[in-house]
């Protein structure tokens, strides 16, 4: 059970039956779980956390129409879809791609934030910012400019490892990200002063058409694992392209697979095609500079596909 949010039913013994289902999921006993899970429900009938995580078990017993229904009932009782069930409708054919709900991507990244940093550099070899460092380095090199950007925007800034990167390279930086609390992290260490001379909580998309329209412009933008949580790129490049500089890069990573198209992966993270990157890319007029084949991060040990991508206005 992957369950991100626990919202208790108001009923203790349904919470406590909802423990002890996780723990018989994680030992293995999925046939139990999904036993305790059900009496959990019939206890507390709008328990989304329990419904949540019912979906999950059944899905996991290969009962595709029991996990559908649990997490059609998960969708009802939650319309904003904290616990993210709309995705595992993707997954299970039973909804289309569709980008995902900014409830649960700021609720999923609310929980993560105090253990982020830990988390992705330490169980997932975490190198994003210094694979995109480095793809800019070379793109510079390959221009004869020098890596010396004037006003830098950090996409999804999370709690600053972009920033501590690129610090050297960059006279201001601006960050937002949708996670209040992954901000209020990244706010709390003196470093925020030193590295960031504005930081923003909110969706990508509002702000860059905030910045288009307040006349901002940047001459570099860098997304680092933040397109996994887009369907479609298209917009998001569009509108970074719109506050680009003219010669101005952005670059960013994205998870990928073998076809053309969009899919959602078992971790719930969207992969990208690199044949739809280029289409973003061109529909937003930006030039290619570089698509490579590299990792951002690993899964279960190993390297997780992807692509880092620079593009020039």
């Amino acid at each position: 059970m992957t369950t991100p949010l626990l919202q208790s039913s108001g009923d203790m013994i349904a919470d406590r039956r909802f423990v002890l289902a996780e723990a018989l999921s994680d030992r293995g006993d999925l046939a139990a779980a999904a036993d305790v899970l059900t009496q959990a429900i019939e206890r507390a009938p709008r328990f989304v956390s329990a419904w949540h995580a019912l979906g999950e078990v059944r899905e996991l017993l290969g009962d595709r129409d029991g996990a559908v229904a649990a997490f059609q009932q998960a969708c009802a009782l939650d319309p904003e879809d904290r616990h993210g069930a709309g995705l595992h409708l993707v997954r299970l054919g039973a909804l289309p791609p569709g980008d995902m709900p900014a409830a649960y991507v700021r609720t999923l990244f609310d929980q993560y934030a105090p253990s982020f940093r830990t988390t992705l550099t330490q169980r997932l070899g975490y190198r994003g910012p210094q694979i995109l460092h480095q793809a800019i380095a070379a793109a510079c090199k390959a221009e004869g400019r020098p890596m010396d950007f004037t006003d830098m925007l950090d996409l999804g800034c999370g709690t600053g490892l972009v920033g501590e990167v690129f610090f050297g390279c960059t006279r201001r930086i601006v960050g937002v990200d949708l996670s209040e609390r992954m901000v209020a992290e990244l706010r709390k260490g003196p470093e925020v002063f030193r590295l960031y001379d504005r930081v923003e909580n909110g969706d990508l998309l509002q702000f860059l058409h905030a910045e288009a329209c307040d006349d901002r412009r940047y001459d570099l933008i860098v997304a680092a694992d933040v397109f996994p949580y887009l369907a479609w790129l298209p917009p998001v490049i569009a509108a970074a392209a719109g506050v680009l500089v003219p010669g101005g890069l952005l670059t960013f990573t994205v998870e990928t697979h073998a076809g053309d198209d969009v899919v959602l992966g078992a971790k719930l993270r969207y992969q990208h095609g690199a044949a739809h990157v280029r289409e973003a890319i061109a529909g937003a007029g930006l030039t290619p500079v570089s698509i490579d084949e590299r990792s951002a991060r690993n899964e279960r040990g190993s390297p997780s596909p992807g692509l880092v991508v620079v593009a020039q206005s």
